[in-house]
């Protein structure tokens, strides 16, 4: 069961003063509680981020006390990086491409078979503004999640706006896709 997105809409500048955005603070609320639940249930994360360039790891890593369930981030960008740093097979991603759920599936194996992590999530996408195509248009954006005691999984999703919203909404997406992984895990040990 997933659970409803927050409204993350297209990034709003801080004020003078450096606070946060509305956009910004709800993703702050998403990542504690990413982080509580994280610390709950003793499982260490490790991220493979490819279109939103560690956004989730930075997230994560803002929090104190996050060194205890936070294991590593990989910025796996290009396609070089993908093979290198994660294991995933050129020819993978020759025949599915960089964004789909093959490659988006072995970027979350071989995050955890490259770390120390229990639980991964992995994403890759069309962010834009160019790059699209009738395929896989700007917004396309694939996310896994591996380990944490469950099959892996995948879904695609679409989202609107530009680039920065695309990203937003992805890590929202990645970060709800961890906690009901966490949640589901929870209600099956009760």
């Amino acid at each position: 069961m997933s659970r409803p997105h927050p409204d993350i809409s297209p990034v709003r500048m801080t004020s003078g003063n450096g606070s946060l955005n509305r956009e910004d603070e709800q993703l702050a609320v998403l990542a504690r509680e990413t982080g509580d639940a994280l610390a709950r249930a003793g499982v260490r994360l490790v991220t493979a981020e490819s279109c939103t360039g560690g956004w989730i790891a930075k997230l994560l890593t803002d929090l104190p006390g996050s060194s205890a369930w936070f294991e590593r981030g990989f910025v796996t960008y290009s396609n070089e990086a993908k093979t290198e740093l994660l294991g995933v097979p050129a020819t993978l991603i020759a025949e599915h491409g960089a964004v789909s759920e093959h490659t988006v599936c072995a970027m979350a194996a071989g995050a955890l078979e490259h770390s120390r992590g229990d639980l991964s999530v992995a994403v890759s996408g069309v962010a834009g503004p160019g790059g699209g195509t009738s395929a896989k248009p700007v917004g396309t954006v694939w996310l896994a999640w591996s380990g944490g005691g469950r099959e892996s999984g995948a879904r695609r999703f679409h989202f609107d706006g530009d680039r920065d919203a695309v990203r937003r909404q992805a890590v929202a997406a990645a970060l709800e896709g961890i906690l009901d992984r966490l949640h589901e895990n929870a209600g099956q040990r009760e």
